[in-house]
């Protein structure tokens, strides 16, 4: 007995030796360079070919062979990696998601090219580099490498360089350390401890381009363990892991059981997986996806129809054509998930092979009467229930979704994917002997093909009603900016759980499709290494492109049966690779050269007299201006584009058609057009003329808001002022008040909290001052809004106390600022109040309730809302789409009368609705933002920084509007760092510092008495 518990303990450090190898090279890749190598196993695969080929195929002694793969081929590689795939990541910004699929991408790649050159076959030659029999060589060179490794991180110049720049990369720059030298020699150890891996474990595992890979990357559980950081935890871990692996192969238990056991034993660093990736704390926070900048391409309107004759010309097939194209529709279903959690949700899903799998695999069990506790049922309806049973499986990576993103979510869904693979689709007790018919009068290629289409049409149709409408703008808002989707109501974590349950059942029935065509269940077409390679493909041909997945089936499936196996992973990869150069997808990419060209071209080609004559006389006559109203100046109807090298590109609102800045253009007179101030305009009284006033009858209070709404009104570029004292109007994109004059504002009732004389006309009630909500009014709103409060309000980071006991109020009606020096706790405060951190002791009320544990939708929804210091627009929806997901996350009906008013009061209801975010600048995003905010219809509103980006002039218009709001009853706290803007706008100001209030009371007392000691704000 201890004879045998010695040798399986030998034989466990065996494995774990090889497995500390690993994550030792995970660990110093990470750490040097901020990226989980998920192509670790992919490179110890290619290092394991390269010395069998060294030393069967060319008869090298195994020494030189040896030397060549991990001394030369290992760090080459790692290298290349590092100066031709994540060093130009880091310089267009280093975004982690980038990186993650990138990584993916070499993992396919260098799993498709081994494919192509050794074969998909497995291999039982690889020479050994050790002795089999004394595993103790490998247990001395993982102890020596991670015992060298740490020395050379504690104690060299190198290992100090390292942790700067894995602290802070470009403040290690500025110091004068080269981060790419140090990020260089991480990759090339990293692949260096790869390859060794390869080598090491090749003699007894099965050498193939699939197996290996995957194999390796299973054991990444231990530097999870290690949180990607501590070398020694990983080592033990591994060692630990490896031993007890091999001690659990000497129990034999008996009944049902002793298949999962005899699993759980062979496949116990899976199982550590799941528990590192599902249970310890998270690694990687950031974002799991590229994150475009500009607003997604539209397709083609004429490509849905070529769409449609390709994937209606193989009817027309026979023979092997037809049979291959069969898969095609049944992929592009199960593609069609990734659209829905990847593309439209955000959220990274590795797994997606998995429920593909298990959709084929329940299918077959129900259609052969093997399924537990159900009848044998007919092939249509079994892949009906299997689609019911598997969709709530999605929970397995919705839940963790929940809580994660990045690279923790990233490893949750792949070790959900590897769990299923090793715990269920290879135990011979549930798959063996399982074979699946077609459905009765589909037996054929060409009908099964013609049933296929017909349930591609109904998974486009349920792709398209989760990516329309209400959902589809929420789960546009979770991929954009998940913070922002919280703050405008949008219940995260149920949309989260809604977006993996759908992509499960659509992989289900993607999955039940693939294996009737084929006619039997295969293990192998469904396992990780496939979900790596169907993620890669949807990421790179455009991720929220539904003609994205469905083009990616016909290459996949094309590549794979028409050319040599690996020919598709390989291309597939060498895209995923490129993805950081094109983030939104090829299409957009070459749309995007397609212009530059066109517009150089343009600029070289120079006609000749006769040739401009030529084709003046063969172009069609350009379309006619309309006629301008009598009284009013002809606008123009086309602008030519700007040479080259011109100062300034035309605004959004210059780029508009003519028909739609008409609106905005003044006749001779300076003075609108009639139409146009019978809407806005108001008597000299302060109401609306007599023809508008029934539709538009306004409260005093209303006035004020119409009136500050009034001071964002856009104005042609260069167009004069209407009136000697009127104030400049920016429009979207123009210079602010730097770059021309700004004439002094006509005074209004509004004005008079500045000090502006206000107009004669109707003296307001005595409930009514003019100041808009600065201080010494009486609020009719006081005791019907509820008021904010906090009370005894603790927080902690840590050991440092980032609040002390602070005790707040924000009543209703007021204007409440929060100011001082960095590090005080205004921030934390703001977090706590907005439900985006709980507080580690003390309350926060409203209306006298407790919602301390709320979360930061369920607080929106009950009329608290907020904006950021940091914008936090949805950048690919448009304007008016932005302030919808405010609107119709809270109210239950007139979200479009909430939607209406609001982009009216920010003068945002012009062109600029229609315009993506992406393209806007920041002064009229910073009013999108406010639009969204109020939409919902907010009691208190919270203002992180609201004048952050903005110039003089919409400073003063954003401050008119929130005087507005304040008159109205809204509660407002305001976060901000400008005092001017503070002493002219708030009713009570709270100096902070150390986490405490250590003054409260009027601007004007509060900030003499701290002026005299310049705290820095």
């Amino acid at each position: 007995m201890a004879s045998l518990t010695y040798d399986l303990t030998l034989a466990g450090l065996s494995v774990g030796s090889a497995a500390a190898l690993t994550g030792i090279g995970l660990v110093v890749t990470y750490r040097a360079t901020g990226v989980l190598n998920f192509a670790h196993g992919a490179v110890a695969m290619v290092c394991a070919y390269a010395l069998r080929q060294c030393v069967v195929e060319w008869g090298w002694p195994l020494w030189a062979g040896a030397a060549v793969t991990l001394l030369v081929l290992a760090p080459a590689i790692g290298m290349a990696l590092e100066r031709f795939v994540f060093r130009p990541l880091s310089v267009l910004g280093g975004d982690p998601a980038q990186t993650l699929v990138a990584s993916i991408g070499v993992f396919v790649l260098l799993v498709g090219g081994a494919a192509l050159l050794w074969g998909q076959g497995a291999r039982d030659d690889a020479p050994e580099l050790l002795v089999a029999a004394d595993p103790w060589g490998q247990l001395a060179v993982a102890l020596t490498l991670a015992g060298t490794v740490g020395a050379v991180i504690r104690w060299t110049r190198f290992g100090r360089e390292l942790r700067a720049v894995v602290d802070d990369r470009r403040l290690a720059v500025l110091s004068g350390i080269d981060a790419d030298r140090v990020a260089a020699a991480g990759w090339a150890f990293g692949s260096f401890t790869a390859g060794l891996t390869g080598v090491l474990l090749a003699p007894y595992v099965r050498l193939d381009p699939y197996g290996l890979p995957l194999l390796v990357m299973e054991v990444v559980a231990v530097a999870v363990a290690a949180r990607m950081r501590s070398l020694p935890v990983a080592v033990v871990t591994a060692l630990g892991i490896g031993v007890a692996q091999s001690q659990l192969t000497r129990l034999h238990p008996s009944g049902w059981g002793e298949p999962l056991l005899q699993a759980v034993g062979a496949n116990l660093f899976v199982v550590a997986l799941l528990v590192a990736a599902l249970a310890l704390p998270r690694v990687g926070t950031r974002d799991a996806l590229p994150r475009t900048a500009t607003a997604r391409v539209p397709t083609p309107p004429g490509a849905w129809i070529v769409a449609m004759v390709l994937f209606l010309l193989p009817l027309g097939f026979a023979g092997s054509d037809l049979h291959t194209s069969v898969q095609v529709p049944a992929l592009g279903v199960v593609l069609l998930s990734l659209v829905v959690v990847t593309g439209r949700g955000g959220q990274i899903s590795l797994g997606q092979a998995a429920y593909a799998g298990l959709g084929a695999l329940f299918t077959a069990l129900l259609a052969a009467d093997r399924f537990p506790g159900l009848p044998r049922l007919p092939e249509l309806a079994a892949l009906a229930v299997a689609v019911v049973l598997v969709a709530p499986l999605g929970l397995l990576t919705g839940w963790p979704a929940i809580s994660r993103r990045g690279l923790a979510l990233a490893l949750a869904t792949f070790a959900v994917g590897v769990g299923v693979s090793r715990f269920v689709f290879a135990q011979p007790y549930a798959t063996s002997g399982l074979t699946l018919d077609r459905p009765a009068g589909f037996d054929g290629d060409r009908a099964y093909y013609v049933l296929e289409l017909a349930l591609l049409t109904v998974a486009l149709l349920t792709t398209r009603a989760l990516r329309r409408g209400r959902t589809g703008r929420a789960l546009a808002a979770l991929r954009d900016h998940e913070a922002g989707a919280s703050a405008a109501g949008v219940r995260v974590p149920s949309l989260k759980l809604l977006a993996f349950v759908s992509g499960a059942a659509l992989a289900a029935l993607g999955g039940g499709m693939l294996a009737m065509g084929v006619r039997a269940f295969d293990p192998g077409a469904y396992d990780p290494v496939r979900g790596l390679l169907w993620f890669a493909a949807v990421v790179v041909l455009g991720a929220d492109s539904t003609l994205g997945a469905l083009t990616a089936a016909a290459l996949l499936v094309g590549l794979d049966a028409g050319t040599r196996g690996g020919v598709a992973a390989a291309v597939i990869g060498l895209l995923a690779v490129l993805v950081g150069r094109f983030p939104g997808g090829p299409y957009e990419a070459l749309r995007t050269a397609g212009t530059r060209l066109r517009l150089r071209l343009r600029h070289a080609a120079r006609l000749t007299p006769a040739g401009a004559t030529a084709r003046r006389r063969l172009r069609p006559t350009e379309r006619r201006a309309p006629q301008p109203e009598p009284g009013r100046s002809p606008t123009p109807t086309h602008q030519p584009p700007p040479e080259a090298g011109s100062p300034r590109s035309p605004s959004p609102t210059e780029r508009q058609p003519p028909q739609t800045r008409t609106r905005w253009s003044l006749p001779p007179t300076g003075r609108r057009p009639t139409q146009t101030r019978a809407r806005w305009s108001l008597t000299p009284t302060g109401r609306r003329p007599a023809q508008t006033r029934e539709r538009w009858s306004l409260t005093p209070t209303r006035q004020r808001l119409a009136q500050a709404r009034a001071r964002w009104k856009p104005r042609p570029a260069g167009q004069p002022p209407a009136q000697p004292g009127a104030r400049w109007r920016l429009g979207p994109g123009e210079a602010g008040p730097e770059s021309r004059p700004e004439p002094a504002p006509t005074p209004h009732p509004a004005a008079a909290a500045d000090g502006a004389e206000p107009r004669q006309g109707r003296p307001a009630p005595d409930n009514e001052s003019g100041a808009g909500g600065a201080g010494g009014k009486t609020n009719p709103a006081e005791g019907r809004v509820p008021t904010l409060t906090t009370r005894t309000l603790h927080a902690h980071y840590n050991t440092f106390k980032a609040l002390d006991g602070v005790d707040l109020d924000v009543p209703p009606g007021r204007i409440t600022a929060v100011i001082g020096p960095n590090g005080a706790g205004k921030s934390t405060l703001f977090h706590c109040l907005a439900g985006t951190l709980r507080p580690t002791h003390g309350q926060v009320l409203f209306d006298n309730h407790d919602i301390t544990h709320l979360t930061p939708h369920a607080r929106t929804r009950l009329g608290i809302a907020r904006t950021f210091q940091q914008l936090a627009v949805f950048p690919t929806l448009t304007v008016a789409e932005n302030v919808r997901v405010g609107a119709e996350q809270t109210h239950r009906t007139g979200n479009e009368t909430a939607v209406e008013q609001a982009l009216r009061l920010f003068a945002l209801d012009g062109p600029v609705r229609d315009l993506p975010a992406a393209d806007l600048p920041t002064g009229t995003l910073r009013r999108v933002e406010l639009a969204r905010a109020l939409a919902g219809a907010p009691r208190v509103l919270l203002l992180d920084e609201p004048a952050a980006g903005l110039d003089t002039a919409e400073v003063t218009a954003l401050a008119r509007v929130l005087k507005a709001l304040a008159a109205d009853g809204t509660a407002l706290l305001v976060v901000e760092h400008d005092l001017d803007l503070v002493a002219g706008l708030a009713d009570v100001v709270h100096v902070m510092a150390a986490g405490r209030i250590v003054a409260s009371g009027p601007p004007a007392h509060v900030l003499d008495a701290f002026g005299a000691q310049e705290t820095p704000v």
